[in-house]
């Protein structure tokens, strides 16, 4: 008899809900993940323990059923930060046997797209997750730098995407700043220019790109470089523009990599 459901089995997937959730941890997701662990056929001990020593709580003494210590664990998600749960995730998944994992991260996931929870659990990390196209862009791209082997690209745009992560406070700055160093790096390539800046080369060769995206690779340019000043004066952009800068980034890159020799 087939394991998957009638909806795996026809080939639906779960309908993605515009992103509405970033820097919170809602109740449900709370209470779903540990429900969730319990249904691959893990004791609420198993998560108490690991719980209380990430949070540097104390088990309750006089919990000692399951129904009792499952609703502890309950009431330790429910009080703890926000951020807490997703490293509570992470270390879920890093504890469970290598035959639940793919399942956990599965449900994990199904959850933030039905939820619209812009995080996504990979390879049991919790990484910044934006729409289907902004997943879209950025993973094109990494494959695409990995074909034209610009790994020094690659990791610029991979750390561009870390920064979008980090908890509990998005390095914003970092993201647009790693992002505007992969497509530097790429255009240096198409270039054949390692020293000039990204401004300086698409002022010399607008050739690169079709006309009038080399305008679109200046503002790019301009805009980073007046955030820079901004920032000196205690401005900050805030996260969507940073989503954007890197979505941006990863679409030329990715043009521009093509382009490349495949070596």
């Amino acid at each position: 008899m087939s394991k998957q459901s009638f909806s795996e089995r026809l080939g639906f997937k779960p309908e993605q809900v515009e992103i509405s959730v970033r820097n919170e941890a809602p109740e449900s997701l709370r209470e779903y993940l540990v429900q969730t662990v319990c249904s691959l056929g893990y004791e609420s001990d198993f998560m108490r323990n690991l719980l209380c020593q990430h949070l540097k709580k104390v088990p309750n003494k006089n919990n000692w059923s399951e129904s009792n210590v499952y609703f502890e664990v309950v009431e330790l998600l429910i009080d703890c930060q926000w951020y807490y749960v997703y490293d509570a995730i992470e270390l879920f998944y890093s504890q469970l046997r290598l035959s639940d994992q793919e399942k956990f991260e599965k449900e994990i996931n199904d959850f933030f797209l039905m939820n619209g929870i812009g995080w996504k659990l990979e390879n049991g990390i919790i990484e910044f997750r934006g729409d289907g196209n902004f997943e879209l862009e950025l993973s094109g791209a990494i494959l695409a730098l990995e074909a034209a082997k610009q790994n020094t690209a690659k990791i610029e745009i991979k750390e561009a995407i870390t920064d979008l992560s980090r908890r509990p406070k998005a390095d914003i700055t970092g993201a647009i700043q790693h992002s505007l160093a992969c497509l530097e790096c790429v255009v240096r390539e198409v270039a054949g220019n390692n020293k000039m800046t990204l401004g300086e080369l698409i002022k010399k060769h607008s050739s690169i790109v079709p006309k009038p995206l080399d305008e679109a690779i200046s503002r790019i340019w301009g805009y980073t470089s007046e955030q820079g000043r901004h920032l000196r004066e205690g401005g900050e952009p805030d996260y969507d523009e940073a989503e954007l800068v890197v979505g941006l980034s990863a679409v030329i890159s990715t043009y521009l990599a093509k382009r490349l020799p495949k070596t």
